[in-house]
C-alpha cells in the first residue's frame, strides 16, 4: 500500500540556479587577438552568470529547501509513505523495520471489515493465499529490476561504443536499433515505474512502443493510490474523532468533522522542510505502534462462541473481501527503494531475507487483526477496529485518539509522495508555475488537499471507500503489473515455459477478476450509503 521515494532521485545540487562561466573558446579568443583586440589575462575571474535550471520533470526540492543540521545533507534524505529516513546504508534489522511501517497502517484495521465479508474460515485461507501472491510478485519485480538494470548499462556501453542498442526480437536473434524515444528517461537505481519501463523498452518489437506510456500508467495509479489514502484518512480521522466528541455531548455530523479537519491538514500538507515530515513520521509511528497493541487487547476480550460467526462468507460480499485484503497488502512500490537503501541488497530478497521474513509477519499479524476483529464483534464489526471499542473507558478513547492523531500526521506523507509525481509535470506545463514555483507549487498542494476533501465528503462508508481503492488501484499495482513484466522479460529471453505462462496467467484472471467486481461491489456499496 504504501510507496518510497528517493529525493535524491528528484533533486539535484543545492540552489535553483546553475552557474554559467563564459570562457571563449580558443579559436574565438585566437580571433579576436587577431583583430587586436586584448586576450584576456590568464588569471582573470571567469564571467558568472546565474541562469535558470530548465524544467526536467523531477521534482526539485531545492527552491524552498533549508539544511538546519550541520553536515547532513537533507536532499539525500529518503522520503516513504511512513517516514522520512537519513541517507545511509541501512542494515539487515533497519530494513525490516522500515518494511513494518511501510505496511501497518490504516488496511491492518480493516481487516476485521474484510473478515465479515468472507467468513472466518475462508478468509483466512484467501488472506494467506493473497499475502502469498502477493510477495511472490514482489519477487518477480525485484527479479526483473536487476535484469533491467543490467541490460541497461549492458545497452549504455553499447551506446557508446557505437551509438547503437541491440536489443533481442522474438526469435531470439540480436538485432542493433538506433537508441530512440521507445526507451524512455529512467532514474538509477531503477523504481517500479522505471522498472516496468524498461521492461517494455527491451521487450519485444510489438510492446517498446508502449514503454513511456506503461510508465505513465504505473504512476498515474500510484498517483491515485496515494490520494486514496488521503481520502480514506479524512474519513478514518472524522469517524474516530465523532465518537469522541460524542461521547462527551458534542454531536456534530460526520461531514462537519471533516471540514473542521482541513485547516490542520492543509498545515501539515504544505510543509516541504523534510526535516519536519521526519518528526510528524515519528509521531505518526508511536501512535500507531501503541493503538495497534491496545486494539488487539481489546479484540481478544470477551470473546463469543466460534459457532456464531459465519464460516464461510457470501459470495456476493467477496469482491469487497478482495478489495480490503489487498488494499491491506499492496506495498510493492516499497519494495525497489528498500533494496537499494540496504548495505547488502542480496539480503533482502533471499530465503531467510527481509522481505519473506517481514512479509511472513505481516501477513500473520493482518490474519490475526482481522480473525480477532470479526470474532469479538461479529456483523458489527466496523471499517476500522478502532470505532468498535468501548465509548466510555479512557483507554479505548487514548487509542482513537492516538490513532487518528498517527494518521493525521501521516497524511501529509502520503500525500507528498503524489505531489513528488503530480508537480513536475504541472511545472513542466504552466508557464507561471516555472516563474513562481514555491507560490504555485503552494496553491497546488492546497487545491489537491481540498480535492481529498470533496471525495471523503461524497464518500463516508469508510469500509467500501477501502474496498474500491484496493480493488481499482492496489490490485492493478500488485497483481498485474509484475506478471505482465515477467511475461515480457521471459519473451524476450526466449520462449517462456508452459509453467511460467500457466502460473502468470492465473496471477492476471485473478487480478482481473478481482479489480472488476471488486470496483463494481464497492460502487454498489458506496451508492448504498447514500
Amino acid at each position: 500500500m504504501p510507496v518510497a521515494i528517493s529525493v535524491e532521485d528528484y533533486c539535484g545540487p543545492p540552489g535553483l540556479y546553475r552557474v554559467v562561466r563564459e570562457l571563449a573558446a580558443s579559436a574565438n579568443g585566437d580571433a579576436e587577438t587577431g583583430n587586436g583586440a586584448e586576450k584576456p589575462a590568464p588569471d582573470a575571474p571567469p564571467t558568472i552568470e546565474m541562469q535558470p535550471v530548465q524544467p526536467d520533470m523531477r521534482y526539485h526540492v531545492r527552491h524552498h529547501h533549508h539544511r538546519d543540521k550541520p553536515g547532513h545533507d537533507y536532499a539525500e534524505d529518503v522520503i516513504t509513505t511512513q517516514g522520512v529516513q537519513p541517507h545511509h546504508k541501512t542494515n539487515y534489522a533497519e530494513t525490516m523495520m522500515h518494511l513494518f511501517k511501510g505496511n501497518i497502517g490504516t488496511g491492518c484495521y480493516a481487516m476485521g471489515d474484510a473478515f465479515k465479508n468472507g467468513g472466518l474460515v475462508l478468509a483466512t485461507v484467501l488472506t494467506l493465499f493473497i499475502g502469498i501472491v502477493c510477495v511472490h510478485c514482489q519477487h518477480v519485480l525485484l527479479n526483473c529490476a536487476q535484469l533491467m538494470q543490467a541490460k541497461k548499462r549492458e545497452q549504455e556501453a553499447e551506446e557508446r561504443a557505437n551509438g547503437t542498442t541491440v536489443v533481442a526480437a522474438n526469435n531470439g536473434k540480436m538485432l542493433s536499433v538506433k537508441a530512440g524515444p521507445t526507451v524512455p528517461a529512467v532514474s538509477e537505481p531503477l523504481d517500479f515505474a522505471d522498472t516496468v519501463a524498461l521492461c517494455f523498452a527491451y521487450g519485444p518489437p510489438s510492446v517498446r512502443s508502449w514503454a513511456q506510456s506503461m510508465k505513465n500508467a504505473v504512476n498515474i495509479f500510484i498517483c491515485v493510490t496515494q490520494l486514496g489514502f488521503c481520502c480514506i484518512y479524512f474519513v478514518f480521522i472524522s469517524s474516530n474523532f465523532k465518537q469522541i466528541a460524542d461521547r462527551y455531548g458534542v454531536e456534530l455530523d460526520v461531514h462537519v468533522h471533516m471540514a473542521l479537519l482541513v485547516v490542520p491538514i492543509v498545515l501539515t500538507s504544505i510543509i516541504t522542510k523534510l526535516k519536519f515530515l521526519s518528526y510528524c513520521s515519528l509521531a505518526a509511528n508511536v501512535f500507531m505502534t501503541l493503538g495497534i497493541g491496545i486494539t488487539f487487547y481489546y479484540a481478544s476480550q470477551g470473546l463469543p462462541p466460534l459457532s456464531e460467526r459465519n464460516m464461510v462468507g457470501r459470495l456476493d460480499q467477496l469482491p469487497l473481501f478482495y478489495g480490503t485484503a489487498i488494499f491491506a497488502f499492496e506495498g510493492i512500490a516499497l519494495v525497489l527503494p528498500l533494496q537499494n537503501e540496504m548495505k547488502h541488497p542480496e539480503n533482502f530478497g533471499k530465503a531467510c531475507g527481509v522481505l519473506n521474513i517481514g512479509s511472513g509477519f505481516i501477513l500473520l499479524l493482518f490474519t490475526t487483526f482481522g480473525f480477532f476483529g470479526y470474532w469479538r464483534w461479529g456483523e458489527a464489526v466496523e471499517g476500522s477496529l478502532t470505532l468498535n471499542l468501548p465509548d466510555n473507558e479512557i483507554l479505548a478513547e487514548s487509542v482513537k485518539i492516538m490513532i487518528a492523531t498517527g494518521v493525521l500526521l501521516g497524511y501529509a506523507l502520503q500525500f507528498f509522495v503524489a505531489i513528488m509525481i503530480m508537480w513536475p509535470m504541472v511545472e513542466s506545463r504552466v508557464a507561471l508555475a516555472r516563474k513562481h514555483p514555491v507560490r504555485c507549487e503552494m496553491v497546488f498542494r492546497i487545491i489537491m488537499v481540498l480535492v481529498t476533501f470533496l471525495v471523503a465528503e461524497c464518500v463516508p462508508n469508510l469500509g467500501a471507500f477501502i474496498s474500491l481503492i484496493g480493488a481499482f488501484c492496489s490490485s492493478s499495482l500488485a497483481l498485474m503489473f509484475p506478471p505482465l513484466i515477467e511475461l515480457i522479460v521471459a519473451w524476450t529471453n526466449g520462449k517462456p515455459s508452459v509453467w511460467l505462462v500457466l502460473k502468470n496467467v492465473i496471477i492476471l484472471l485473478l487480478a482481473f477478476l478481482g479489480f472488476g467486481t471488486g470496483t463494481y461491489e464497492s460502487m454498489s456499496a458506496l451508492a448504498k450509503a447514500f
